[in-house]
């Protein structure tokens, strides 16, 4: 098992004023080139959006582009016509294919929102570009990994253009959860959102996050109430 282990402060960040970020990866005005990717996994930022501040309209192409909410809520709007709300318990996923356009902003006039932005490179160039939203099933949560997404359509989870999968839960203390791999030559990157918890010889408290590949499985112990997300990437 090969392991790379990353604090919380070793993140890049950003301060714009109306948006605050934190970056695990390479981004923007946060550059190290020893730290571009963790295998498809390209981008993590931890991002605090200002009321009534937000991204105006803007391109992407050829990305696998989802949005977590941790707390308030965002306005989504596109160039395909996909506008709405999307919360705390929501994710979202845009395929951005041959192109989209879209912006991202604070749907609060007096609370900042909070939340993950997400980009893995697709194995599928020049898709058809396409938007889901899909609310999250809290109880599903309790105790067990809850898949978010994934390669494959189905009633768990929304589909991007990897094989990639992301879950997410919510753990008691003491609680031991183990994840096997979808597939042997992926990689897991584990972020510790909330609360603390060991992975192998790693311990990691909020914000933490552990990259763990040439396994086959990897074992969670929260040492106390824990919000853990999983990545699941190629890495190659």
């Amino acid at each position: 098992m090969k392991t790379i282990f990353k604090k919380s402060n070793e993140r890049g960040t950003s301060d714009l004023g109306w948006l605050k970020s934190a970056h695990s990866f390479s981004f923007s005005n946060y550059f190290d080139p020893e730290n571009m990717s963790f295998g498809s996994l390209r981008v993590l930022n931890d991002d605090e959006v200002a009321p009534q501040m937000g991204f105006g309209k803007h391109p992407h192409e050829n990305m696998e582009i989802i949005s977590i909410p941790l707390k308030g809520s965002l306005k989504h709007k596109d160039t395909m016509g996909n506008e709405g709300i999307i919360k705390e318990g929501d994710v979202q996923v845009m395929s951005a294919g041959t192109g989209i356009q879209h912006s991202e902003a604070n749907a609060s006039e007096t609370k900042e929102v909070h939340f993950l932005q997400i980009w893995i490179i697709p194995n599928k160039k020049n898709v058809e570009p396409s938007y889901a939203q899909k609310s999250i099933d809290s109880d599903k949560l309790l105790n067990r990994f809850e898949k978010l997404v994934s390669p494959y359509s189905d009633k768990e989870g929304l589909s991007i253009y990897q094989d990639a999968w992301l879950h997410l839960g919510h753990f008691d203390q003491k609680m031991t959860q183990e994840y096997l791999l979808n597939q042997k030559s992926n990689g897991v990157f584990i972020f510790a959102l909330e609360g603390q918890a060991k992975v192998g010889s790693f311990h990691l408290e909020r914000r933490d996050a552990l990259g763990v590949w040439d396994c086959k499985s990897i074992e969670v112990d929260c040492d106390e109430n824990s919000k853990i997300l999983l990545i699941e990437v190629p890495m190659s």
